[in-house]
């Protein structure tokens, strides 16, 4: 006790009060957590760097084709056929383009892409959207075994069933027309079709067609009132991909066209001189019949965007 006294007395304390606990010592900073944070932020921050990296590199990579095609409709004679090339043209000339809008058959070619183009995805649409609605909501082994069986059909080369398809039209009598060459068409655009569509519609809860037939709605009434305005975003995905398969086939065109429905790549295949290809109206040409499918899909941006994120979010 006079040893605990003592201590009280020298600290400055009165004895027999009891001496405070001493003040909590403050934490300190965990120097590791922070580290961390920073290592991750720059972490991050290279990671995002190099993805903008990768996208710029693929951005050119996919544009550069397309610029020097471009670049090249501008150039004279002389210049698409320098030796070493020139991306850009020494002197910029607009001959190319009336060289190549101004021969014989062109305008006519350019109605044949369209109208083929446009039967192919009008009937891609109607035979797909059914098709793979049906495999969906049943769900059948039958279903199953279907939309396999498209799938092994997009593996087929095209050059094996071009000649029998061919031969087939002109047995029907639809030889050098765009309607045989929209069903031959419709062959490569329809597998891929119903695919995207059987996705799409996979991402629609089964709840909204229950309410609408409880309001009275029928199964087709309600494939149309309900679920096609919900996968209008999906359609237009599968109408642009269907329409870009149409547009730029090249083998059903040569194999089944001679010259009532030859279609624009034919057209510019068949751009040569005593001296070789025009590679000037030749690539003035395909600038030309590019700008449809831009325009087209620029239209449809919004929808497309929807399409691609359709079923992301599901609550």
């Amino acid at each position: 006790m006079r040893v605990a006294e003592r201590t009280t007395h020298d600290a400055g304390v009165p004895a027999g009060v009891p001496a405070e606990p001493a003040a909590p010592t403050a934490p300190r900073p965990n120097r590791r957590r922070g580290v961390n944070r920073e290592g991750l932020e720059a972490g991050r921050r290279s990671t995002r760097a190099l993805l903008w990296v990768l996208l710029a590199a693929a951005m050119v990579l996919y544009g550069f084709p397309f610029l020097y095609l471009l670049f090249t409709s501008f150039k004279t004679p002389i210049d698409t056929i320098a030796v070493p090339p020139t991306i850009l043209p020494r002197e910029w000339t607009l001959e190319n383009y009336a060289n190549a809008l101004g021969r014989n058959g062109v305008l006519a070619s350019f109605i044949n892409s369209i109208q083929t183009a446009i039967i192919s995805t009008v009937l891609s649409l109607v035979l797909a959207v059914p098709a793979a609605y049906g495999i969906t909501r049943y769900q059948t082994l039958s279903g199953r075994i279907f939309i396999m069986a498209a799938l092994v059909t997009r593996m087929v080369p095209p050059v094996a069933i071009g000649i029998p398809l061919a031969s087939m039209m002109a047995t029907v009598g639809l030889s050098d027309t765009p309607i045989a060459l929209s069903i031959a068409h419709t062959t490569i655009s329809l597998p891929l079709s119903i695919w995207l569509m059987s996705s799409f519609f996979e991402a629609v809860p089964k709840d909204l067609e229950e309410a609408a037939t409880v309001d009275g709605c029928s199964r087709l009434g309600a494939l149309w009132r309900v679920v096609i305005p919900v996968v209008s975003g999906g359609i237009a995905v599968t109408a642009i991909f269907a329409f870009l398969a149409s547009w730029n086939e090249f083998l059903f065109a040569l194999l089944m066209t001679a010259i009532r429905s030859q279609t624009t790549p034919v057209v510019i295949a068949n751009f040569q001189t005593q001296f070789g290809l025009d590679w000037g109206s030749m690539t003035a040409l395909a600038a030309v019949y590019s700008i449809p499918v831009i325009l087209l899909t620029l239209l449809l941006q919004r929808k497309i965007v929807a399409g691609m994120t359709l079923g992301a979010v599901k609550g």
